[in-house]
């Protein structure tokens, strides 16, 4: 069957929208992949354990700034418009990608060199605080009636794109480059592909168009209401925070974490982590669509808590037996079944978040919700997990960390259905 005009018109909204989120995740991808040369280059020489909990600690410190973003640029979404912020948070994340890319290391400059780094990561942290949210709404506001799920399930897809390409050209550089190769050069690569691919996002997001959603608005919010606003529903952004928590915990560790767990802990080599991470993309980029298509025709809840309910139960066991006796096929079948729990919820977990915040600040409350859960769940699930092994001694611990994650995000669906009785009526 040939596409209509209509539809053609909306895949290529969502191209333009999700264009710079693969950016976004294409570069913390990287990150925590190449943290071991990352640590070895920006860091003084010393403990190779410390180096690495720094590293994770800067990509954490990243993190933290969302929420900043998420105020500060969310108000500008919300008042300016969705294609404008868009553009800018995608400028903002430029920078602070060629920054890392381009940064001397500690033997050339010393001290410099990480503060460098630092503040290449808190500018990503900065504009990533909106970008998320930008694009889920923008998805959210374009979507058909009855398939909201669907749609703004690819803001979390376009991202598995990023993380494919990522894992693809790091296997790429194993094949061409020895370990020596890239611990000491061979790691920037990758980064200087991202810079390469700026432009070219510029160009695809500039054509977007303004929302018809948000064009009917009468009245759109000055900053300091939306602040106001903020503060009015410090609830729902609470409970919005504990909702994205299971999805973002999940997330992080079946990809940004996984290569430093399957060589460090798990003691298989480089090409075995990036083949699961690349078979990770691809199954999280099949489950999230059918997540928010599910949601949209069984409703939010049920989605949501069967998840995150069977993510609970299973979490900690699965990597138990894991780690037990490691190989490859073992370590697919684990990660694969976590990609399963993380694709379900985050397709109904995005629209549903996107349902409960106000309407006039939409793009606020979303993003600060869901740059809060990333800050203090998501991002900190890399430096949780080493502590976690380092402290116990026991390589199955980062279990315990998804399924606190699970915990939060079960109360937090169960409290919002049980306080928001409309809403839930129109979601369920």
């Amino acid at each position: 069957m040939s596409q209509t005009p209509e539809m053609k018109s909306r895949i290529a909204a969502i191209l333009r929208s999700t264009s710079g989120n693969f950016l976004e995740q294409f570069d913390f991808f990287l990150f925590g992949f190449y943290a071991g040369p990352i640590s070895k280059a920006f860091s003084p020489p010393g403990d190779e354990y410390t180096a690495l909990m720094l590293t994770f600690t800067t990509f954490w410190l990243g993190a933290l700034m969302r929420p900043f973003g998420a105020i500060v640029l969310g108000a500008y979404l919300d008042k300016i418009g969705r294609r404008k912020g868009l553009i800018v948070t995608l400028a903002i994340m430029a920078m602070g990608t060629i920054a890392i890319a381009f940064s001397p290391a500690y033997a050339t400059i010393g001290l410099a060199a990480p503060i460098i780094v630092l503040i290449g990561r808190l500018l990503q942290g900065f504009s990533a605080g909106v970008e998320i949210g930008g694009v889920s709404i923008y998805l959210f506001e374009i979507a058909t009636p009855g398939k909201k799920g669907f749609y703004t399930a690819f803001q979390s897809a376009s991202q598995q794109v990023a993380i494919f390409v990522a894992a693809v050209i790091g296997y790429t550089l194993n094949l061409s480059l020895s370990s020596s190769q890239i611990a000491e050069w061979g790691w920037r690569i990758p980064f200087f592909i991202g810079c390469l691919i700026v432009p070219f996002i510029f160009v695809i997001r500039r054509s977007l168009e303004e929302t018809p959603e948000f064009l009917a608005q009468k009245k759109r919010p000055t900053a300091r209401e939306v602040f106001a606003s903020m503060a009015q529903n410090w609830e729902t952004v609470f409970l919005g925070m504990n909702l994205v928590a299971f999805t973002t915990v999940m997330f992080y560790f079946i990809t940004v974490y996984t290569p430093t767990f399957g060589k460090n802990v798990l003691k298989l080599s480089d090409g075995d982590s990036l083949f699961v991470t690349v078979c990770v993309a691809v199954t999280n980029f099949i489950w999230l669509p059918l997540g928010g298509a599910l949601s949209d025709r069984i409703g939010r809840k049920p989605v949501l808590l069967g998840a995150a309910l069977v993510g609970l139960v299973t979490a900690y066991p699965a990597l138990t037996w894991l780690v037990d006796d490691p190989s490859l096929g073992k370590m697919l079948f684990v990660e694969l079944l976590l990609s399963f729990y993380y694709g379900i919820y985050n397709g109904a977990m995005v629209v549903a978040l996107s349902e409960i915040v106000p309407t006039h600040v939409r793009a606020t409350g979303f993003s600060l919700a869901y740059s809060l859960a990333t800050a203090l769940f998501g991002t900190f699930t890399p430096l949780a997990s080493t502590f976690l092994i380092k402290g116990t001694g026991n390589q199955a611990s980062p279990g315990f960390w998804l399924m606190f994650a699970a915990y939060c995000s079960i109360m937090a669906t169960a409290a919002f259905y049980r306080i928001k009785p409309a809403a839930a009526a129109a979601t369920a």
